[in-house]
């Protein structure tokens, strides 16, 4: 298809130079110049040479590789995943379903969980980033004694889930004894030092005690 292509093309081009040729020396020299292709071109009929040209565009609609291509495979949409929006302010994205037991107020759970603030930078987690070993924590449901809004994303929750919050301050560390807070000195200062900030959690519910 290809050979044919630039055989086609070739031929083209050769009788339009011998067309311009010809015109030219009819211009300057007042004489006629028979090249081949142009006195054959001049014998033809209007309707023939018109036929022609249309079969040779044709071919080239046909030779050409951005029509003959197979049509693209059809893309599939990305997932999107929705966000519940909570009176109290706090917003969910349920990440993985669980298929576990579900989790109850009143409940104690064993979670792991990473927190960071609304801009994404890191504050702490019960998960290490560069071993992957974790240190799950166990939490009360009771507003009492864990953040409500932790709360609020942990009920309903079945083991193996996973959900991502957006937390308001209003619904966070309002008292430093709620849980969860890192025992260690420097992530408990860095955790409550942005208090005031909302904070995104990603838990992940382990069991239901």
């Amino acid at each position: 298809m290809a050979t044919l292509f630039k055989t086609l093309l070739l031929t083209e081009f050769l009788m339009f130079i011998d067309y311009a040729m010809f015109s030219c020396t009819q211009l300057y020299s007042g004489k006629t110049l028979e090249l081949s292709s142009v006195a054959a071109a001049k014998r033809l009929p209007r309707r023939e040479l018109l036929l022609r040209t249309i079969g040779f565009n044709t071919i080239l609609l046909y030779a050409s590789p951005a029509v003959s291509a197979a049509p693209a495979p059809d893309m599939k949409e990305p997932e999107v995943i929705r966000t519940l929006k909570l009176d109290s302010g706090v917003r969910i994205q349920e990440i993985v379903e669980g298929k576990g037991s579900e989790a109850h107020e009143g409940d104690v759970v064993e979670v792991n969980y990473v927190c960071r603030r609304s801009n994404g930078y890191f504050v702490h987690s019960t998960v290490d980033q560069f071993s992957g070993e974790s240190l799950p924590v166990i939490l009360p449901l009771d507003e009492k004694q864990i953040i409500k809004g932790l709360k609020e994303v942990l009920i309903g929750m079945k083991v193996g889930g996973k959900r991502r919050a957006l937390i308001p301050p209003t619904m966070g560390y309002i008292d430093e004894n709620l849980q969860p807070v890192p025992e260690e000195f420097g992530p408990r200062r860095s955790l409550l030092s942005h208090a005031n900030e909302p904070l995104i959690f990603e838990v992940q519910l382990l069991k239901v005690l």
